[in-house]
């Protein structure tokens, strides 16, 4: 494991990563992990956690990144991060032991909207070949009620009231209004108990990339609510922890 590895400075402020690098030759299969917290909080060591051990069991080079958190920074600041990422992961690949044909993105919660955006405008030499994201708010209008919009989206894009023009803004940034032809796979992991970020939001998201032409699945968690931190107190919600290595696994190889 290599640990706070600088991969992009932002105006003196340095962008770490983690790395996790299996023993063999390689080159291996690749997953970058953006971690949630509403996108006010959160670092590469907290909330995506559980995910660790069954990609390094399953011999996956992976990454977690810290990235620029509002309200200090707003859009595109943390998507720019996500694909200066990416760009670092594929000029370190020999280093790394990454196979840069097979790198794929993971995000979870705030994280999961993020690299939802980071595929769908990623530039093409750097575009992820899977994406798993889990209980992400893919439509940002979708879970406002009355006129506010909630702290951590109001500091990611600046929208404070759900008025036409907040709307309107917010759809131009919602990666449900955002979908073209051309995109990677995507794996979608929620708990359909979710108390934040309704569960529609990714059966909802999944149909729309299915119209757009691609390709989606999607893993309910029976009885899950927000967190996979959360479903480790549970034995019961861990099947998902296979279910995607398998399906990295069958995107990656």
């Amino acid at each position: 494991m290599k640990k706070n590895v600088e991969y992009v400075n932002r105006d003196g402020q340095a962008l770490l990563l983690d790395a996790s690098i299996p023993e063999g030759p390689g080159p291996f299969p690749a997953v970058i992990l953006v971690h949630g917290g509403g996108f006010t909080a959160g670092n590469k060591t907290t909330y995506i956690t559980p995910i660790f051990a069954p990609l390094t069991d399953a011999k996956f080079v992976w990454f977690t990144i810290d990235y620029r958190l509002a309200p200090a920074s707003q859009l595109p600041a943390p998507v720019d991060d996500i694909i200066s990422a990416l760009a670092w992961v594929h000029s370190h690949a020999p280093e790394y032991k990454v196979d840069r044909k097979h790198i794929a993105l993971l995000g979870e919660s705030a994280g999961a909207y993020l690299v939802d955006y980071a595929a769908i405008v990623a530039p093409k030499e750097l575009a992820p070949v899977a994406v798993v994201s889990f209980y992400g708010p893919h439509d940002l209008t979708f879970e406002h009620s009355g006129e506010t919009v909630n702290t951590g989206v109001a500091g990611l894009t600046g929208v404070r009231k759900m008025d036409s023009d907040g709307i309107e803004k917010l759809r131009k940034v919602s990666p449900y209004y955002m979908l073209r032809k051309g995109l990677p796979p995507f794996l979608l992991v929620h708990g359909d108990k979710d108390q934040l970020v309704p569960y529609e939001q990714s059966t909802r998201f999944c149909d729309a990339l299915k119209a757009a032409g691609g390709k989606c699945e999607l893993i309910t968690v029976t009885n899950g609510i927000h967190g996979m931190g959360v479903w480790e107190q549970h034995m019961d919600q861990w099947a998902y922890k296979g279910k995607v290595v398998k399906w990295l696994l069958s995107k990656l190889h």
